[in-house]
């Protein structure tokens, strides 16, 4: 099986770690790759670093004819941008996996009021898969679209499930302190992203009503069986790549350290990509750099009786191109760790 390809906006961030993964997947061609920056200029021009990658043109995003023969569009173009172009996709019989946030909310009130614009294609929310394989694997391979989850929300959700799933904990008391690499802030000029900002510094941004929160507590609510609230809080680290969240959670019950740590790891055991760290390992974010990998570690403060679960991803891998990659594997039926073990940096 060969897997013809397109990737929408290939030359930001996320758009280089699909170049990176999916020209090294045994069953993928890339066909199609958009660039409104680079139109007309190789690929390699983006990113030299990228020799794998194949000798492809950056074409500006137009009438849909030169993707006749595409199975599968990663749209990595931005919020908004992305749902002008998926239903053109879905038309021509295009599946569409999303990178953009534009079809993870199932309300497109709830989209309006957090993303500031009005909803292009709300006819298709409904159908729209969230494309977390450790949560909804049984529901993505039959999907025309699937929409990948945002970073953040990865690393929480995956620290969480278990717990609110097995009711172990209340859902009116979860504190979520994450950080980010600079990468998470997108390839575009942003001066709070320029080096001289983020370099030997450390910071706190979006402290209230960070776009993440509602998708979020979506997820969270369906595994709960009822309305969660999040207090989120996103910092900026002075790194390119990784995100580390902390959960601060009260338990329903007093169990030991191993106990919390079974509960943890009978979830995952199955998992290819998560890990659960031992009691007294913690994860860091360098663990997971280049993999689609999380790696879990949990403990229970004997003074408070609280816990905490903290969670690290690479931001542009478990986080965006990497879990896009292993919803595309489910939707073709190949092993989901294809293309995915092993995975260099820079190839």
């Amino acid at each position: 099986m060969t897997i013809s390809v397109a990737i929408l906006g290939a030359t930001g961030y996320t758009g280089g770690e699909l170049v990176r993964l999916l020209s090294r997947h045994e069953a993928v061609r890339i066909a199609y790759v958009s660039s409104e920056r680079y139109a007309g200029k190789p690929l390699r021009h983006a990113f030299p670093h990228l020799t794998s990658a194949p000798d492809l043109i950056c074409q500006p995003l137009g009438e849909l004819t030169e993707m006749e023969k595409v199975e599968v569009a990663f749209c990595a173009l931005p919020h908004v941008a992305s749902m002008k172009e998926v239903p053109k996709l879905l038309a021509h019989s295009i599946r569409v996996i999303d990178l953009s946030a534009d079809f993870r909310l199932h309300d497109a009130h709830t989209y309006q009021e957090w993303y500031g614009a009005a909803h292009l294609a709300p006819e298709l929310l409904p159908e729209a898969v969230y494309g977390l394989p450790e949560l909804h694997r049984n529901t993505i391979p039959t999907a025309r679209l699937v929409a990948n989850p945002g970073c953040y929300p990865t690393s929480v959700l995956l620290a969480l499930a278990p717990l609110l799933q097995g009711r172990w904990i209340d859902p009116n008391r979860i504190v979520i302190d994450s950080k980010s690499g600079v990468s998470g802030a997108g390839r575009a000029a942003n001066q709070d992203a320029l080096f001289t900002e983020v370099a030997a510094g450390f910071r706190a941004y979006k402290v209230v009503g960070h776009r993440h929160t509602p998708e979020m507590e979506q997820e969270l609510s369906a595994l709960a069986g009822s309305d969660v609230t999040v207090r989120f809080v996103p910092h900026l680290l002075p790194q390119s790549r990784g995100i580390l969240s902390t959960c601060h959670l009260q338990p329903y019950a007093v169990r030991s350290q191993s106990e919390w740590y079974e509960t943890m790891q009978s979830f995952y055991q199955r998992e290819p990509f998560v890990r659960v760290l031992e009691p007294g390992q913690w994860p860091a974010t360098s663990q997971v750099q280049g993999s689609n990998f999380c790696h879990i570690g949990i403990t229970v403060d004997p003074r408070t009786g609280w816990l905490t679960v903290l969670s690290v991803i690479d931001n542009l891998v478990k986080g965006a191109a990497g879990q896009a990659v292993q919803n595309m594997n489910l939707l073709f039926g190949l092993a989901e760790t294809s293309g995915l073990e092993q995975l260099p940096l820079f190839p």
